[in-house]
């Protein structure tokens, strides 16, 4: 059985995503910085449950000693947990460069010994085309007037440390991903996106790769996007 582990999970495209991985036979963690929350999404999926805050050194390598013990190996990761700042400050930047891109090296660097032991290792980050320099400097297409610049800058971090990764760590593969714009709790306020559960499908594709399918990319339903 396939061992995943989706950070963020307790909702949006984490909880959709872990939803349809546990349909297709994988044996899924939901990582939630908020337990009571974590506990409930993971007994209503099905799922287990890892209490895991990627703004935390102690709480990251906890939940992964923890599916270390249970499990010996780690298959799949999702780096799904993420936050969008709108006011441009310091102390928002740093909130939103420790969840966006940060995080994604904490989880990563505790993960790596337990994903080294899994015959087909597969990351698979939840980018933005946001973050991608052609898209944001391209007046045909949405991103051009996007108005987060912390958003923006972070997952373009997200998706740097996603080609690193597939770089220095070529027996693993390291994708990252735009799902789409969707309806969670981020963008709420604008009354944006599509469901969860369709946006959760791109992210499955590249989640349940196997051992021939590319690395190092930013892909969408469409396939790879440019930087």
């Amino acid at each position: 059985m396939t061992v995943t582990l989706i950070t963020g999970a307790n909702k949006g495209i984490g909880f959709e995503t872990a939803r349809q991985l546990l349909d297709l036979g994988h044996d899924v963690y939901i990582g939630a910085r908020d337990t009571e929350r974590g506990k409930k999404a993971a007994a209503e999926l099905g799922a287990r449950f890892v209490q895991l805050d990627v703004t935390d050194d102690v709480s990251v390598a906890r939940a992964l000693a923890e599916i270390d013990a249970a499990e010996g190996r780690l298959d799949v990761l999702v780096h799904n947990a993420g936050v969008l700042e709108s006011v441009l400050d310091g102390p928002s930047a740093l909130r939103a460069f420790d969840t966006n891109a940060v995080g994604i090296v904490r989880v990563t660097e505790a993960a790596l010994p337990l994903l080294r032991r899994s015959a087909h290792p597969n990351v698979v980050t939840i980018s933005s085309s946001a973050g991608s320099f052609w898209a944001v400097n391209n007046p045909e297409r949405p991103e051009f007037g996007l108005p987060f610049p912390l958003y923006s800058a972070s997952k373009a971090a997200a998706t740097m440390l996603t080609v690193q990764y597939a770089k220095a760590h070529p027996g693993i593969r390291f994708n990252a991903v735009e799902p789409g714009t969707t309806a969670t709790d981020m963008t709420a306020a604008f009354g944006i996106g599509r469901p969860a559960h369709e946006s959760a499908r791109v992210v499955v594709r590249l989640a349940t790769l196997d051992a021939t399918g590319p690395t190092g990319t930013l892909q969408d339903e469409t396939g790879t996007l440019p930087w």
